[in-house]
């Protein structure tokens, strides 16, 4: 049977390699206490309560000895690692050479890891006591129930008020995923005010409503993944998380004499961190 003209169709294939979609960078870097650099497993952080001053009703009267209220948190470091190999075998078969767009997979998993750590500590147990090995939850009265509802903009309000009454700082945080952001354009409490505001929120032309910065991140699915209809923002201060590193990202490029030269491109990160205040942080939850 003769051959077709299509036996000599072309192939054409790319030399190079792209990375499908997927979040690149930690956006929640920046919105907690400053890294501290760890030297041990554990990093503690130090806590001291408000106190009060007292009036002094009589001359000559004592000087009084106020006893404030000293506290701890603990965050523990745990190490994180992302490693591949490629056989120099493989790379001759191959027009892409996929070292480089492996390394910045591998860079974009771990900033992923360093959110997910974070959102872990805003929402996740705490510890406390002298040791740290008191487990504290996040306090019912700092959680906005979901009301059968999506995002709001009474919901926004109960957190600001929250955040207001416990005198956190001005430096206020929103993480939500885009789901929550479309809820607000959709909700009955907008005015046309809002409305503009919140539209320019979902087109990345603005980034701040209520006095907080708004940061999207489907990340915050993958920490909720225990229920499939409702999902956890969180509205925090600056100071509401501290973050122990012990070794910050750090990227490698070996070659394996026992695997016969194989390249291997290895990715290491070892930090911790946790919720230093409770009063700074507000759980809203949607469905």
């Amino acid at each position: 049977m003769p051959e077709t003209i299509d036996t000599l169709f072309v192939q054409q294939y790319q030399n190079t390699m792209r990375l499908l979609c997927q979040q690149l960078d930690s956006r929640l870097e920046g919105t907690t206490v400053p890294p501290v650099k760890m030297e041990g497993e554990y990093l503690y952080w130090e806590r001291l309560g408000a106190t009060e001053a007292v009036e002094l009703d009589t001359r000559h009267a004592a000087t009084p000895n106020l006893e404030p209220d000293h506290t701890r948190r603990r965050s523990t470091a745990m190490p994180y690692v992302w490693a591949t190999m490629l056989d120099r075998a493989d790379a001759r078969r191959m027009l892409a050479d996929p070292k480089g767009v492996y390394q910045q997979a591998a860079r974009a998993a771990m900033a992923r890891r360093k959110d997910r750590i974070i959102l872990a500590a805003l929402g996740g147990t705490a510890y406390g006591g002298k040791t740290g090995a008191t487990s504290i939850a996040l306090p019912s009265a700092q959680k906005v129930a979901h009301g059968s509802a999506g995002m709001t903009i009474a919901k926004l309000l109960t957190a600001k008020q929250l955040l207001d009454e416990a005198e956190a700082p001005d430096e206020r945080y929103f993480v939500c995923p885009s789901e929550s952001i479309i809820d607000l354009l959709n909700t009955t409490e907008v005015s046309n005010a809002d409305y503009n505001t919140v539209r320019a929120l979902a087109t990345g032309t603005l980034d701040t409503f209520l006095g907080f910065k708004f940061i999207r991140t489907e990340l915050i699915y993958l920490e909720n993944s225990s229920s499939t209809t409702t999902w956890y923002c969180y509205a925090y201060c600056k100071g509401a998380v501290g973050v122990g590193n012990l070794q910050d990202i750090e990227v490698r490029v070996s070659e394996l004499p026992t695997n016969n030269y194989a390249w291997q491109p290895w990715v290491e990160m070892d930090m911790g961190a946790t919720r230093i205040e409770d009063e700074m942080v507000v759980e809203v939850a949607s469905q």
